[in-house]
């Protein structure tokens, strides 16, 4: 918890330093964040490569490991589909397409509003937001009361980059290759999701 906590300060503490322009012009005009997660892949892969058991483990899952985003997206859209029912003047289309965001905020919350309007957007952007937090915050607890999977399904479309941490501190590296394929084919299913249900 207290590595999760560690993270999310990180964060808000850019989110402060930039509101407040305390940041050089250089970093404000330049997006680092890409060159920062191209070192978290490499740093990931050397301890993948240096770790027999990942990979051991990965050859282990066959094809059960397709199950994992497959839970995920069935059990994000059903969730979904459940709050459509208790939330006043938004349809059940709204609502899938928002979940088919899967914590892919900054794609899911454009496409959502070229589709259908800033409001929804900016709703989009929020709960995809909140997802990730949940799971940067709620790793330990969601490995202690669901399994070490719990994390990687909670993460979503996050599992290969951001979330990636947490989940191999608290459910273990062996789960590093599966969190990684896991964030892939979420990720390359959120454009799909969302404009099917936003075009609706």
């Amino acid at each position: 918890m207290r590595g999760s906590l560690i993270i999310v300060s990180f964060f808000v503490a850019g989110l402060l330093a930039a509101r407040w322009g305390l940041l050089p012009d250089e970093l404000i005009e330049n997006d680092f964040s890409m060159y920062a997660l191209y070192s978290l892949m490499f740093l990931v892969g050397m301890s993948i490569g240096n770790d027999t058991k990942a990979l051991t483990a990965l050859k282990g899952q066959h094809i059960k490991i397709l199950l994992v985003p497959l839970a995920t997206i069935l059990g994000t859209l059903a969730g979904c589909a459940l709050v459509s029912l208790v939330l006043p003047g938004r349809s059940l289309t709204d609502c899938l397409a928002i979940g088919s965001g899967f914590g892919y905020y900054s794609l899911s919350s454009v496409f959502i509003t070229e589709y259908k309007g800033a409001e929804l957007g900016t709703l989009a952007l929020t709960a995809n937001i909140i997802r990730e937090i949940i799971t940067l915050l709620g790793a330990p607890l969601l490995v202690c009361w669901f399994g070490k999977l719990a994390p990687i399904c909670a993460g979503g479309a996050t599992t290969m980059d951001t979330t990636l941490p947490v989940i191999t501190r608290f459910s273990g590296k062996e789960f590093v290759v599966v969190a990684v394929f896991h964030g892939f084919v979420v990720d390359f299913s959120v454009p799909f999701l969302v404009t099917f249900f936003a075009g609706w």
